[in-house]
């Protein structure tokens, strides 16, 4: 164990899955870190101070941001992971079940961020490490909603990352693919399932079930939110895992059909 930087980090969704392992890794790299969850955690990660906060709750945000500036006078680093997910064909959904997606993947990140930009514009440093997805390179099917607020992470965090290096605040996204969590079992089902899709829906669940088992561990997620929060020149994107390597690869470098052809097999969908 490292000892104590003298900096504070500040971790949403931190109760369980890569928050819980990112909030852990960064007390053994050295930080002072408090965790949020909707609820306060009453058996939160070992080393971390939890605090109840919604991130669709400006009011909430505001007390969190004003308790930890308060407890140690600093937030060096902001890990945004707190999200939910939808998983079933792009027209089951109703606009109300994507607008709540939105409010917590998105614009949720963005009333974190907003929150915290002021403190470290003053003591002009900063590093704030939102987590997106593979899914923000690679829209996948039967997640179109999530595939877009992934990729909506990407053009912001790009975006800002210009407008605040000027005050030495880096922006980074950390883009995993499948990972060990609950997360597949916690999503949003579809409020207008339409049986043209029950059998490609179900098809989609039972892939997922035999992929997350062999999955990613959440601790490479959070080691490379160590990585980026500790770099020297942090880079604006890390890809985690042998799986978002091989398709950031694939997208980037093989012929268009090629890889739809791929993608499509890959997802049990007919070519």
């Amino acid at each position: 164990m490292n000892r104590n930087s003298g900096k504070t980090a500040v971790v949403t969704g931190a109760s369980s899955g890569i928050g819980r392992a990112t909030a852990e890794a960064l007390v053994r790299a050295g930080f002072t870190v408090f965790g949020t969850s909707r609820r306060k955690a009453g058996n939160g990660p070992g080393g971390v101070t939890m605090l109840a906060c919604d991130v669709t709750d400006g009011e909430a945000i505001a007390v969190l941001v004003s308790t930890v500036l308060s407890r140690t006078g600093r937030i060096d680093l902001l890990v945004n992971n707190a999200g939910v997910g939808l998983l079933g064909g792009a027209e089951e959904f109703s606009i109300a079940q994507v607008q709540a997606l939105f409010d917590v993947n998105l614009f949720g990140v963005m009333r974190m961020i907003n929150a915290v930009l002021p403190s470290m514009r003053q003591r002009g440093e900063g590093r704030i490490i939102n987590i997106g997805s593979i899914l923000g390179l690679v829209p996948a099917p039967y997640s179109a909603h999530y595939s877009a607020v992934k990729h909506a992470i990407e053009g912001y965090s790009e975006s800002l990352d210009h407008e605040v290096r000027a005050f030495n605040i880096r922006i980074s996204v950390i883009e995993p693919a499948f990972v060990r969590t609950v997360f597949d079992q916690n999503g949003i089902e579809p409020d207008s399932p339409l049986k043209e899709y029950d059998q490609a829906r179900a098809g989609f669940k039972t892939l997922l079930a035999d992929v997350m088992p062999k999955a990613d561990r959440p601790v490479m997620v959070a080691d490379a939110v160590v990585k980026a929060a500790t770099d020297d020149r942090p880079r604006r994107r890390y890809t985690v895992g042998k799986a978002a390597r091989q398709v950031s690869l694939l997208r980037r470098f093989a012929p268009a059909e090629l890889f739809d052809k791929t993608l499509r097999k890959q997802f049990r969908l007919p070519v």
